[in-house]
């Protein structure tokens, strides 16, 4: 049965996350996006830790947990982030790391194991550990050969294994001898597995992608399509570890030109380039001669061994990209996603529907237009084609999509548009 799962998102014990985001409200954006398991999220927090104790019951010893007193069909998996900070080879790196546990009793032994190494797991929700990605991984095994370590958002310049500003670019060198223990990797919202599939050393890995939500709304707008028979944690880990393309059915992506730092940049002179306007400029900003932040699409080019006409996609697990359905109804209506026109119009058709995911991957032409404008419905369409025009994030901010022309855009205030059920 297909399952669609988001392995990473944070609580309100993280930094710069909603804190509204507790379990019920995780449950019922799950629901709203058609997110079937999702993350548990930061379970290193003590405090976090016992509301989930407290509030999630195991499902017949699958791995996968229920939330108490709900009739809802969304299930958690134990998994959570965490930072390394630490000096090698006399570089600071600055790693973040996927973490998925079997269950919370192997959870709570792991985040003793940190403590007693004096990680202060209380100071975030997604801790900050004097530890390399190497020693954490060797704690992780010690504490549970089924748990699993996703290295995360992989390009992201200032916190991931291959980040331009304190990465690493083999995997070998982070990782050395337990190298073989890492079976996947996450894409993160700046790449799609097109890029990633330039580096041939990654060819046996298998690529997942998720939200990194800080916010309900945020679930989901990456995440994986699994085939399940069994519904169980050693089942989605086996899936992963063996890359297996019949039962992993495909990714779900952002466009990476949407994602924070797909293009080089400087956000406080509002520059941006492409890797080869960056090469021409050395690194520098034109506005103000400052270092550049170099972005995901320019490190992919600086390790790619591969030409993309060369890939055989034939080796790789499929993805289909996707834009989120308010910023679709937002480029639409010319207003800004979190509007109360786009959310009146967003919830109608969610009502509808059923969920999310649905609308942007399921429902046909002809019942697109029945429940939407069918300008709305062409969009969509579009977004599935790729026929869309990308304006690229870099240096921390986000990319924007295009999707409707203007005319269009003119003919969505009209009154016939708006009022659909």
């Amino acid at each position: 049965m297909r399952k669609i799962i988001d392995f990473h998102i944070h609580s309100k014990y993280s930094r710069a996350t909603s804190k509204f985001f507790d379990l019920p409200e995780m449950v019922k954006w799950s629901e709203i996006k058609g997110v079937d398991i999702i993350s548990c999220a930061d379970f290193t927090h003590p405090a976090w830790f016992k509301n989930l104790e407290e509030n999630l019951t195991e499902e017949n010893n699958s791995g996968l947990y229920k939330l108490n007193n709900s009739t809802s069909k969304v299930r958690f998996i134990i998994s959570t982030e965490i930072s390394c900070i630490y000096s090698q080879g006399g570089k600071t790196r600055r790693v973040h790391l996927c973490i998925l546990m079997p269950n919370l009793e192997s959870a709570k032994r792991f985040n003793k194991s940190l403590a007693d190494r004096g990680a202060k797991l209380a100071s975030d929700g997604r801790p900050i550990l004097g530890m390399s990605a190497k020693e954490v991984l060797n704690v992780m095994l010690e504490t549970d050969k089924r748990a699993m370590m996703i290295p995360a958002h992989v390009w992201t310049p200032w916190f991931a294994v291959f980040g331009s500003k304190s990465g690493f670019e083999t995997l070998e060198e982070c990782f050395e001898d337990l190298t073989p223990h890492i079976r996947a990797l996450e894409t993160g919202l700046s790449s799609d597995p097109l890029m990633n599939w330039r580096l041939s050393s990654l060819d046996n890995l298998t690529l997942v992608s998720n939200s990194d939500a800080h916010s309900g709304p945020q679930i989901g707008r990456e995440a994986n399509v699994l085939d399940l028979r069994e519904n169980t944690y050693d089942e989605i880990i086996d899936i992963i570890s063996k890359k297996d393309k019949k039962r992993f059915l495909y990714t779900i992506e952002f466009f990476p030109e949407e994602g924070m730092y797909h293009y080089d940049g400087h956000r406080e002179c509002g520059f941006v380039c492409s890797p080869a306007e960056s090469k021409k400029l050395k690194g520098l900003c034109p506005k103000c001669k400052k270092t550049l932040t170099i972005g995901v699409a320019n490190q992919i080019e600086n390790l790619a061994d591969t030409k993309e006409e060369a890939i055989d996609r034939s080796k790789h697990i499929p993805y289909k990209s996707i834009v989120p359905l308010p910023s679709l109804i937002a480029d639409y209506f010319s207003v800004g996603k979190s509007s109360k026109k786009v959310e009146k119009l967003f919830f109608e058709i969610i009502k509808t529907v059923g969920n999310e995911f649905k609308v942007l991957l399921d429902l046909d032409e002809a019942e697109l237009k029945t429940m939407m404008p069918e300008i709305l419905a062409e969009g969509i369409l579009r977004m599935r084609r790729g026929d869309i025009i990308l304006h690229p994030g870099f240096d921390g901010q986000y990319g924007t999509v295009e999707v409707f022309s203007p005319k269009e855009k003119k003919l969505s205030t009209a009154e016939k548009q708006t009022s659909l059920f």
